[in-house]
């Protein structure tokens, strides 16, 4: 009970076959060269520099103001947003504070996951609120950090919760872009 197919229906089916081949090739192919091509979606892309490799800050021992030690516990998953202000920073630093408190509460329901380590004194105009902690001057941690020291102004971190420093923002940076790529981060984790 052998039937033969007619050649019509097997040429048709060739050519739907050939035609799938070519559209999952097709597509892997295109897909291959604007990977290697160093192309990627608006979405999955950072506004902050990406700090490669990340800096490690582990075994680095942070004092809060107050004397007490400011503990890194992975297991919390808390996310660190840093700010290692110069003395007497002034109103650059106020309206940082008023962008970064805008920022948290825009976290909404994962806001209690993130902690701004706020490096050095505030200033007494800033915004505060139940995220900042406020972490005594390190020498140790100010040299950790990459171009901490910015001649422009103050730039941001971004600590993962692991204790590693992965993304930076230049002084003068959009908090808008600082929140997206958090609110991207706190998803993801």
């Amino acid at each position: 009970m052998n039937q033969q197919v007619p050649d019509s229906v097997r040429n048709k089916n060739r050519g739907m076959l050939i035609l799938i081949v070519v559209l999952f090739l097709g597509s892997a192919i295109v897909a291959g060269v604007l990977r290697f091509a160093g192309w990627m979606p608006e979405g999955t892309r950072s506004h902050g520099e990406l700090l490669q490799p990340p800096v490690d800050l582990r075994e680095t021992t942070l004092r809060l103001q107050d004397g007490g030690e400011y503990p890194w516990d992975p297991e919390a998953r808390i996310w660190r947003i840093v700010v290692p202000a110069p003395a007497n920073c002034g109103q650059p630093c106020v309206e940082l504070s008023e962008g970064l408190d805008t920022a948290w509460r825009l976290f909404a329901r994962r806001a209690d996951r993130v902690h701004t380590l706020w490096v050095g004194g505030m200033p007494e105009d800033a915004v505060r609120n139940r995220s900042i902690r406020e972490i005594a001057p390190d020498p140790a941690l100010q040299a950790a950090l990459p171009r901490s020291n910015d001649p422009a102004g103050v730039p941001v971190y971004v600590i993962d919760p692991n204790g590693f420093v992965i993304l930076r923002y230049a002084p003068g940076f959009d908090v808008g872009d600082l929140r997206s790529d958090m609110s991207r981060l706190l998803r993801l984790d």
